[in-house]
């Protein structure tokens, strides 16, 4: 195994089980059979209900029968993001991990640390003889990234617990204790045909180079979207050249700040070298402007193999409209807390199909009257161009509690731990505690995690030093509770 020399052992040995189980959003079935596989071996109660989420309980140790159970909760699926030239199967290929100095790390792809090592620290807690602790319950959801399908569907009666560990925060010392709520919106172009006109050179565009991002904890670094970046050069084409439009997709999921972005046009011959300098220019331009947050925006523009069908003008302005209309990035910023993105859009994913062209953004804020205000200026747009809008999925955020018994156990351990105090937060990210808090508010919750960089990219990083300390930090807590 990659990870055998690293501690905790059994933390990354079943981080590394599970990576080698394809668990993108929507195909947890295969990773929630090898979790109740665990539970059957270790002789543990424990269920799947009909969203794949899984509920595995442990007795309390000797000495903690009567102190309030414990939940430890995390999901099972993972952002599945990989580099351009890379070639992997996300619906059957496993993860493959690499080891870099303090780091775990994936070989082009996404480590899925969001939220494999949730996963991995509960399983190995189930199996933990040495570790004192009240009542266990790990809850496993499903379809966290692509809008918390399994966290919204999940019967939170059947929960006995009464305190809630989530280990789905990504800076180890940063205790998050509230969070946004969010929802996921679909803007949808219809899209009208025609064959390509004759005397046109097919060009393809492609944006990369990109630092990309989760949405909600990265939003704040005011980093690129290759999406919107290519509806600025869309437009300025529309304004400087003729062309059409035969296709344009970028993005994988609409939590991701997108990191690349793809389109073909059609030109005249004569056209294309001007074209091209264009392009040119305006990459110049764009790392001008993003010279603090990205590293090398790279644009370029090539020949391609012959489009034969086009959009129908009004439905190719109809799409540059709408890519370069859509809020971005963030909108408004919190005053009671400093530093604290209240409110957000990302355009996370467009793509070309044989009916329409759809955008799909993930809307966050802290205040649910601003969040709808977001919506309904992307249901306006839909409007004013003919398009459809729908919201496939919304949830709540999590309120701040001001009496936490669970927050002051967390600081006091941490404190006596590592002699520093913690930092205690609110966090502009979506966290399941948001849905679970609303259907089952008589438990106190927290979230911590070890340190990760760059998730929801191929450049994710899981510090394994701070696994171990996550770890033992995780043990205490629990022996004090």
């Amino acid at each position: 195994m990659v990870t055998e020399n690293l501690r905790p052992e059994r933390v990354f040995y079943y981080f590394e089980k599970i990576s080698e189980i394809p668990r993108g959003s929507g195909n947890e079935k295969a990773v929630s059979d090898y979790c109740l596989s665990v539970a059957e071996k270790l002789g543990l109660y424990a269920f799947r209900d009909e969203h794949n989420n899984v509920v595995i309980r442990k007795p309390a140790t000797k000495g903690y029968e009567d102190h309030p159970g414990v939940i430890i909760q995390g999901h099972l699926d993972m952002v599945c993001e990989k580099n351009g030239n890379v070639e992997h199967d996300f619906e059957n290929d496993g993860i493959k991990l690499v080891i870099d100095g303090d780091n775990l790390t994936a070989d082009g792809t996404t480590l899925g640390g969001d939220d494999g090592i949730a996963i991995a620290m509960g399983l190995a807690l189930l199996e933990a003889e040495d570790a004192d602790h009240p009542a266990l319950e790990c809850l496993f959801t499903t379809d966290e990234e692509a809008g918390m399908g399994g966290a919204a569907g999940f019967d939170a009666s059947v929960l006995r617990g009464t305190r809630l560990i989530n280990l789905d925060s990504e800076d180890e010392g940063v205790f998050v204790v509230s969070c946004c709520g969010g929802a996921k919106a679909h803007l949808v172009i219809p899209m009208i045909w025609e064959k390509t006109p004759d005397g046109l050179i097919s060009v393809k565009i492609k944006i990369s180079g990109l630092l990309g991002g989760h949405s909600g904890s990265d939003i704040h670094l005011q980093r690129a979207s290759a999406g919107k970046l290519m509806g600025r050069i869309l437009r300025q084409t529309a304004k400087t050249f003729y062309f059409r439009l035969a296709g344009i997709n970028g993005g994988l999921m609409d939590n991701a700040i997108t990191r690349e972005c793809e389109a073909v046009i059609c030109l005249p011959k004569e056209d294309i070298e001007e074209f091209a300098d264009m392009c040119s220019q305006l990459e110049r331009i764009f790392n001008s402007e993003y010279r603090e947050s990205e590293k090398m925006i790279e644009i370029s523009a090539e020949i391609c193999e012959s489009a034969d069908r086009v959009m129908t003008v009004k439905a190719a302005n109809d799409v540059i409209y709408a890519i370069n209309l859509i809020p971005s990035g963030v909108q408004r910023v919190s005053l009671s807390m400093n530093g604290l993105v209240e409110t957000s859009n990302n355009l996370g994913i467009i793509r070309t199909t044989e009916d329409n062209v759809e955008l799909v953004s993930a809307v966050r804020s802290s205040i649910a009257t601003v969040k709808y205000d977001i919506l309904e200026k992307m249901a306006m747009i839909a409007e004013l161009i003919g398009g459809n809008f729908y919201i496939k999925s919304q949830y709540p955020g999590w309120e701040y509690r001001p009496d936490s018994s669970l927050r002051d156990i967390c600081v006091e351990t941490y404190r006596e731990m590592f002699g520093k105090e913690p930092v205690v937060e609110s966090i502009h990210a979506g966290l399941e505690c948001g849905l679970l808090s609303s259907k089952a508010p008589q438990i106190d919750m927290i979230s911590i995690g070890p340190d990760m960089r760059g998730v929801h990219t191929p450049d994710e990083k899981l510090s394994i030093s701070s696994v171990g300390r996550t770890w033992d930090f995780m043990l205490n807590v629990l022996k004090k509770l």
